[in-house]
């Protein structure tokens, strides 16, 4: 109940975060052409990509809701794990485009009323910080925070408040000293913090939609605790991945010595992977002899 209700929070969460989003970036693109600033059209493109990034990750997060079926058994939890995909090349590619047209401007750049930029980027600092808010909690930690969906929404919108911050120095630059080149300047900071952002999340969404295990867990530490357990001899075949939106996902095959309390020391491994690391669905096959596997016993996979 209490994950039915952390994902409907979610999905609300970036419901209002990406529609806020869309409207502040139809402001400050409508802004950036009368005023012909590079500073606010960049922001303001930076921005679309973080709407549509936002808008994958809403619509993962709502097909990650979906039930398991015969066929998708988990379900579509891993949708979670391909929109950071798709967000990360788009970054990229926006990336690309503004830093060409910063430098391009370098050589003559236009005259920029300072005011507008000032005021409008201002803005956008508390919308971004605002929409930051909203989905920090999946940005870091254990359990649902693994999300990485969340985690590549919470970093554009603190990546855009900054370089909204950058927007708002270039336009006081602008109009103290007459500085203009502070304009085509801030759009390529915006490229650089685009591409360098991008890079981060595309090595971890990679990583996670090749089953890597998760960066927030040591599998050394789990194979050591696992061993710790009562009566455990030996563990093998040892795995564990991502399934989307926070769910971590363990098999292990344990070797035991005793067979009394065998329904009591499942519960007790399952509460302490979860407690310990986050894994909250281990599915664990457990074998009764010696750590070589002589005089074993396979009992059937028990899944929780």
């Amino acid at each position: 109940m209490h994950g039915h209700h952390h994902a409907h929070n979610a999905t609300r969460a970036f419901a209002i975060v990406t529609l806020a989003n869309l409207a502040y970036t139809a402001v400050e693109a409508g802004y950036g052409f009368a005023t012909d600033s590079l500073a606010l059209l960049s922001d303001a493109l930076h921005n679309l990509g973080d709407v549509l990034g936002l808008g994958l990750a809403w619509g993962a997060a709502v097909i990650a809701r979906r039930a398991p079926t015969d066929r998708h058994t988990y379900g579509w939890r891993r949708a979670t794990l391909l929109s950071p995909l798709a967000n990360a090349v788009l970054l990229v590619g926006f990336a690309g485009a503004l830093s060409w047209e910063a430098l391009r401007r370098f050589g003559a750049p236009p005259q920029i009323p300072a005011v507008p930029v000032i005021v409008v980027a201002a803005i956008g600092i508390a919308v971004n910080l605002g929409g930051a808010w909203l989905l920090r909690d999946g940005a870091g930690g254990h359990g649902h925070a693994h999300d990485l969906n969340r985690r590549g929404a919470f970093l554009h919108l603190l990546a855009d408040a900054g370089v909204s911050l950058a927007a708002v120095l270039a336009g006081l630059g602008m109009l103290r000293f007459g500085w203009n080149w502070l304009d085509p300047a801030t759009g390529l900071l915006v490229g650089v913090v685009v591409a360098a952002s991008a890079f981060g999340l595309l090595r971890d969404a990679f990583s996670a939609a090749m089953d890597a295990v998760p960066a927030a867990l040591d599998q050394a530490r789990v194979r050591a605790w696992l061993e710790a357990q009562d009566g455990v001899v030996a563990v093998h075949h040892l795995h564990i991945w991502s399934l989307g939106a926070g769910e971590i996902a363990m098999t292990a095959h344990l070797v035991r010595a005793l067979d009394a309390d065998h329904d009591a020391f499942l519960d007790r491994v399952h509460h302490g992977l979860d407690h310990e690391f986050g894994i909250n669905h281990p599915t664990l096959q457990v074998e009764f002899g010696t750590a070589c596997g002589h005089d074993r016993h396979d009992r059937a996979p028990h899944a929780h």
